[in-house]
């Protein structure tokens, strides 16, 4: 996850630099954050399905070598055409990332610590995000932006001889690459099945709600320094590493609690989601920054809020799935993601052309998480995910009998 969001965020960082050289407006550089999600939208489902049937501890090897190539061609770009398709390239060879990440905590941790796990399986995203401010930073002060983009993206190289060391521990091959095989008591469902689901409705409901936090946070954050403050590129990574620190506190934090406190069974951890929401919701805030560490600060606030309610949703919905749909479900949900960003960043950007400040961007954004997060609080969920289907054999019976009627 680290490696994901070192990859797809060096460019957000760098976009300063980027789209000055390149000649790209605010509504071009919106363009091309909507690329990345939109092909990632279209990746994740297809990623989990997969993962799901190739397991994790390859299936990441693969995607890692492949996205990792790709995020160094970006050294090349010579505009925004060039551009557009390179993100598209690579948010379609993330799509395992999460799915993968999704299906390892839940193949090796047990129910009880799985909340937990999600917690401490997104810092791994906010790691990314906070190392690529100081690293792509220095980079580019030293050699410039495309060295940047190539010195950042030969990290995923290093990460898979460690991904193969980890992953030979006594029972974990086993138990990534197992293809569940279902029958009819627990069949795999489809992904119509699962979107059309009330336990997916709701959580794909909640994310929609918290993923522009997040992707402000990553896609916007150095622009708005640059727009409101005057802070230069290679000075922005001094700031921006603090939010991905604070959405790790907050991820590890509210999934450590998820994990302790003792609910009924099936019970969401309404109580911990309803702390996390207020603050992330002090996006809203925003405006009242006068200086570059106020506006980190709202940003890392919002940040923390985020990270608890990402983690608490997904623990939820997931120990609410078969073995068999994991990884398709947290594609799904990745899926959702994007799909808030895809709607988020074109808006984003026209807004500040027209406006030609953040400040209503934020304010309209830290209102957004609380609607959507009230349907998550007040909707009870079913206890497990279930797809009812009849056997072959009934199917079979029930076509005889209707026959012999007729």
């Amino acid at each position: 996850m680290a490696v994901s969001y070192v990859d797809r965020h060096a460019f957000s960082f760098l976009a300063v630099k980027v789209t000055d050289e390149l000649e790209i407006s605010e509504s071009q550089y919106g363009m091309l954050l909507l690329a990345f999600n939109l092909a990632y939208l279209l990746a994740t489902p297809l990623g989990g399905w997969w993962i799901d049937r190739f397991g994790a501890r390859r299936g990441l090897v693969v995607s890692v070598l492949v996205w990792s190539s790709v995020a160094a061609l970006h050294c090349f770009a010579n505009g925004f055409v060039m551009l557009f398709a390179l993100r598209i390239a690579l948010g379609l060879a993330e799509g395992p990332s999460f799915p993968g990440a999704a299906q390892t905590v839940q193949r090796t941790l047990p129910p009880a610590e799985q909340a937990r796990g999600f917690g401490v399986l997104f810092t791994g995203s906010s790691f990314g995000g906070m190392v690529v401010p100081p690293l792509a930073g220095a980079l580019y002060a030293l050699a410039g932006w495309r060295v940047a983009f190539l010195v950042t993206a030969a990290i995923g190289l290093g990460w898979v001889p460690l991904w193969l060391v980890a992953t030979r521990q006594r029972g974990v091959p086993a138990a990534l690459d197992e293809v569940v095989e279902t029958g009819p008591a627990e069949p795999r469902a489809s992904f119509g099945e699962l979107v059309g689901h009330p336990i997916v409705i709701r959580a794909l409901i909640a994310i929609f709600a918290a993923a522009p936090i997040f992707g402000f946070a990553y896609g916007w954050g150095s622009k708005l320094l640059h727009r409101e403050f005057g802070v230069s590129q290679a000075a922005a990574g001094g700031y921006l590493w603090l939010p991905p620190l604070v959405f790790d506190l907050g991820a590890v934090l509210f999934g450590d609690l998820a994990s302790r406190r003792r609910r009924a069974e099936g019970a969401p951890p309404r109580l911990l989601f309803a702390l996390a929401l207020p603050l992330a919701a002090c996006l809203g805030l925003s405006p009242l920054a006068e200086s570059p560490w106020q506006a980190v600060a709202f940003l890392a606030v919002a940040m923390a809020g985020a990270g608890g309610l990402y983690t608490l949703v997904t623990a939820d919905l997931l120990t609410r799935m078969p073995t068999g749909s994991v990884s398709f479900a947290g594609g799904i949900m990745a899926g959702a993601q994007s799909m808030a960003l895809i709607a988020m960043s074109p808006l984003v950007g026209a807004a500040v052309d027209h406006y030609q400040s953040y400040d209503v961007v934020t304010t309209v954004l830290g209102l957004w998480v609380l609607p959507g997060s009230l349907v998550w609080l007040l909707w009870p969920p079913a206890a497990r995910f279930s797809v009812q289907r009849l056997p072959a054999a009934s199917i079979v019976e029930i076509s005889a009998r209707d026959s012999s009627k007729s």
